[in-house]
């Protein structure tokens, strides 16, 4: 090591406000490797290392995750720029997502403000549709959440750029047109899966039907973008190692039925 402070591990993690164990974890990732070992080799850090911590430190609040703040660090040069523009990119849709939830839960507040929705519905002298109606509206605030939330590992399938355009894309998107979209794609799984019961033929004029309405509802997805669809390929290529929590919206026969009616539509 070169001349200046050098501190053993205990020391630097006091000093920097983390702990011992964080250290290790950077060290093994390869975030923050330290300057040099002790004879009895033990970590040592440098002045310099606080430098790199503190860059850790600063893109880890603002939500970088740690494998893009090691890739961000060891390129030469360190293009911040660009990385904080995809980040501010990839908040703002989390942003939005999270107006979505808002919205939601102003509109349910708005429809118990009678009380429970039972006593709504009683208080406003109507029938049990007011009550369906803010059971639906709770059934919203869940489902707008939990699809912020189950979503995420998704992420890892998508280049930065795939991410950026996606999260692009969302901004553009109202809470009308999303419920619109849902609606679609719900129909639409329905009646393939109606089609796969009764054996329909994929080659038919009606599966051709359903094939063009599917890629359409994807192109409405990506855009028409190449990396999000090699993003979104990949995703369900890896189809073995999605999250147990996660419910696919079709059965594997579905997606058969709609990747056979996709290559009789080419072979016309």
């Amino acid at each position: 090591m070169k001349g200046g402070a050098v501190y053993h591990a205990n020391q630097f993690a006091k000093r920097a406000g983390v702990t011992v164990r964080t250290l290790h974890y950077y060290d093994r990732m390869g975030l923050l490797r330290p300057s040099g070992r002790s004879h009895a080799g033990y970590r040592l850090y440098a002045e310099s290392d606080l430098v790199r911590l503190e860059q850790i430190v600063a893109l880890k609040f603002i939500g970088f995750p740690l494998k893009q703040i090691r890739e961000l660090l060891t390129r030469r040069p360190l293009d911040l720029g660009a990385a904080l523009r995809l980040q501010r990119t990839i908040m703002e849709e989390k942003r939005r997502r999270l107006a979505l939830a808002v919205e939601a839960i102003e509109r349910a507040e708005r429809m118990v403000s009678l009380g429970t929705p039972r006593d709504a519905a009683r208080k406003a002298g109507t029938t049990g549709a007011n009550e369906q109606e803010t059971w639906e509206a709770l059934r919203r605030i869940i489902e707008v959440i939990s699809m912020e939330q189950n979503m995420d590992w998704t992420k890892r399938y998508y280049s930065d750029e795939a991410q950026a355009a996606i999260a692009e894309r969302g901004k553009q998107w109202t809470p009308e047109m999303l419920e619109k979209s849902q609606q679609d794609w719900s129909e639409l799984i329905r009646e393939v899966e109606a089609a796969v019961a009764a054996g329909e033929d994929p080659a038919s004029e009606h599966a051709q039907g359903l094939a063009g309405r599917w890629q359409a509802l994807i192109a409405a997805f990506t855009g028409g973008n190449p990396e999000v669809s090699k993003g979104l390929n990949r995703l369900y290529a890896d189809q073995q190692n999605w999250p147990s929590t996660f419910k696919k919206p079709y059965s594997d026969e579905a997606g058969a039925f709609i990747c056979m009616a996709v290559e009789a539509t080419k072979k016309r």
